[in-house]
């Protein structure tokens, strides 16, 4: 494995509040890329708060200065769609380092779930279980599709994970995606997703993720994805997700493991969001979710969490997927602590609100990987 930091001309920025500035610092050829790709926009929010609040504020957020005058930075993403919006309050705020609850005791105190006992306690697909060295399948109980699995992981901890177990993972649901695809030649589709811990919508506290096979296209999103980068491709003949990692790159915003671009998304969909991009399912790819996850759990703070693989059908279709790579996506959910839900109506419906920085985690990642 080889491993650099990716720092563009510019080098790491110190914020997102920086972007507008930074963006008009690039090359005209990667500012003109910046543009067909993003769209950049930033306003200030003005209040005026009585003289009974003035301590509680500054306590709170440092000055009553920054309360009543704050600047809010909207990125959006003009391919897919995807847009965020970062206010100063929060996006200046440190990363948590440590979990504020004993993550340790509280997942042991789930032990003797179904998932602990899979051959008795939980269905097989018609096609039987596929075993791995760290994890085993079984079929949902209650299906999203005709073809939904489980991949249950042998440690009941789903922290407890390593660069060979995740590999481990990715070779079972690949095999899982196979036996669906023998056992129906339409189910081409093929997903993988974890959801770690309660706030990521995990039903069972046993680490799992979960697989699926679909017929007819992808999934909505998928195919979203899929079709608005062939349309990038028509209207500027250039591949969307190789720009995508360059305009982050030359704003020092992506790290390298081998063959495996980790980029800190200008658009992400909540906290702490990393894309993976990679041109298949290869060493450094299985090699760089662990690291990141490895940096994200132990060093950022990160317990709860969203895991999604995308990639092309396993099988052939009429569709165009040339130049679609393997993607990983990676987001922090929050503290399993704090009973508010992160995603509300502004994210099920207009924009995303996130705190984290992308350039503070780009600058993140790059020491941790580099460890």
């Amino acid at each position: 494995m080889t491993l650099t930091n990716g720092q563009g001309q510019i080098g790491l920025a110190h914020s997102i509040l920086q972007l507008p500035a930074l963006v008009e610092q690039l090359p005209e050829q990667e500012l003109q890329r910046f543009h067909r790709l993003f769209h950049v926009s930033q306003s200030i929010g003005n209040l005026s708060s009585p003289d009974s609040m003035h301590e509680w504020i500054s306590k709170l957020f440092g000055s009553v200065e920054a309360v009543e005058s704050q600047e809010i930075i909207k990125t959006t993403n003009l391919v897919t769609f995807e847009g965020t919006l970062f206010n100063a309050l929060r996006a200046s705020r440190p990363f948590e380092s440590t979990n504020s609850e004993d993550i340790e005791s509280l997942v042991a105190g789930g032990t003797g779930d179904p998932f602990c006992n899979p051959l008795e306690g939980t269905p097989e697909d018609i096609f039987g279980r596929v075993r791995g060295d760290h994890c085993i399948t079984a079929s949902n109980i209650a299906k999203y599709d005709a073809f939904h699995g489980v991949v249950i992981f042998d440690d009941h901890n789903p922290l407890h994970f390593s660069d060979d177990s995740i590999s481990d993972m990715i070779d079972v649901g690949l095999r899982w995606g196979r036996r669906a695809l023998e056992a129906d030649p339409a189910a081409k589709y093929f997903f993988l997703m974890w959801n770690c811990l309660w706030k990521s919508g995990a039903s069972i506290l046993h680490g799992h993720s979960q697989v699926a096979a679909t017929r007819d296209m992808h999934y909505a999103k998928i195919e979203a994805l899929r079709r608005g980068a062939l349309a990038y491709r028509q209207q500027h003949g250039a591949n969307y997700f190789e720009d995508l990692v360059a305009v982050h790159r030359a704003l020092g915003l992506v790290s390298d493991v081998g063959d495996t671009q980790v980029v800190s998304n200008l658009t992400p969909i909540k906290e702490k969001e990393v894309l993976l991009i990679a041109p298949g399912l290869t060493g450094d790819l299985r090699r760089s979710i662990w690291l990141v996850l490895d940096e994200l759990v132990h060093r950022l703070g990160v317990s709860s969490f969203n895991l999604v693989l995308y990639m092309p059908p396993l099988a052939p279709t009429p569709e165009s997927w040339e130049g679609f790579p393997h993607m990983v996506r990676i987001v922090d959910r929050g503290a399993p602590s704090n009973k508010t839900a992160d995603f509300g109506a502004m994210e099920l419906y207009a924009a995303s609100v996130v705190s984290s920085d992308p350039f503070r985690l780009a600058a993140a990642l790059a020491d941790g990987l580099r460890a």
